[in-house]
């Protein structure tokens, strides 16, 4: 999908972490750990102007975690909890969260970017979901659209949108894990901040494999290009 554009791209490389990768994640997701080379390759590129890689960075109270909630229904992967927006003044607007295992609880080794890595390539880390009552999936805002990063005893906020704007950053491509919750979600954001949003399909692996097909119609619909390491946009950074 060549273009004739002039862009100015950015690489967001969403949560290579501990966690998320065999053989001993908590929240392993199938071949995530194998998706670092083609990463690296990327990172490598001279044509990126910012990259950026995300964490996930939980404290140990996250309402995402379903030891955090009463039995019965607090099971990992099945079992949602309703949030409340954390705005001031939008409480009553509510989202059902999905639980899931304790996963990259800040200041742990799984939480910590895979080794395999190259994080000497980076511009910028990003830590996301750091406050205990909101899911933050995408590296741009929380589930509600809020870009608050931090907690409310140590608010850090960090607009990420403006910080590539303010770099002139026309194109995002993202990679990372997963596919089907943090890639797309920050893929989507990405469009409803201004940039021409990317997934490149080599860089991803999902928490459920089987819903890929799912996943990418409802990326392309909403204007998200999938594309492969081949593409001449790729091959040309």
């Amino acid at each position: 999908m060549a273009t004739n554009r002039t862009i100015r791209p950015a690489l967001i490389v969403v949560d290579m972490q501990e966690d998320f990768c065999p053989p001993n994640g908590s929240l392993a997701v199938a071949g995530g750990r194998g998706i670092a080379s083609i990463i690296n390759t990327l990172l490598a590129k001279p044509g990126f102007v910012v990259r950026i890689m995300t964490q996930d960075y939980h404290p140990k109270d996250h309402i995402s975690f379903a030891s955090n909630h009463p039995g019965p229904d607090n099971k990992p992967f099945t079992s949602f909890v309703t949030m409340e927006n954390p705005a001031p003044g939008q409480e009553s607007e509510t989202k059902p969260q999905q639980l899931w295992p304790v996963h990259c609880v800040a200041g742990t080794p799984g939480a910590e970017i895979i080794r395999e890595i190259e994080t000497s390539s980076k511009d910028l880390v990003v830590q996301k979901g750091m406050r205990p009552e909101i899911e933050m999936y995408s590296v741009f805002a929380d589930a509600f659209g809020n870009c608050d990063h931090g907690t409310k005893a140590h608010s850090v906020s960090l607009d990420v949108a403006a910080v590539l704007k303010d770099q002139g950053i026309t194109d995002v491509f993202v990679v990372g894990l997963a596919g089907d919750y943090c890639v797309k979600a920050t893929a989507l954001d990405a469009l409803k901040v201004g940039f021409k949003s990317w997934v490149i399909e080599e860089g991803t692996k999902c928490v459920v494999p089987a819903d890929w097909d799912a996943v990418k119609e409802e990326l392309e619909t909403a204007g998200v290009s999938i594309i492969s390491m081949n593409d001449p946009i790729v091959r040309d950074l």
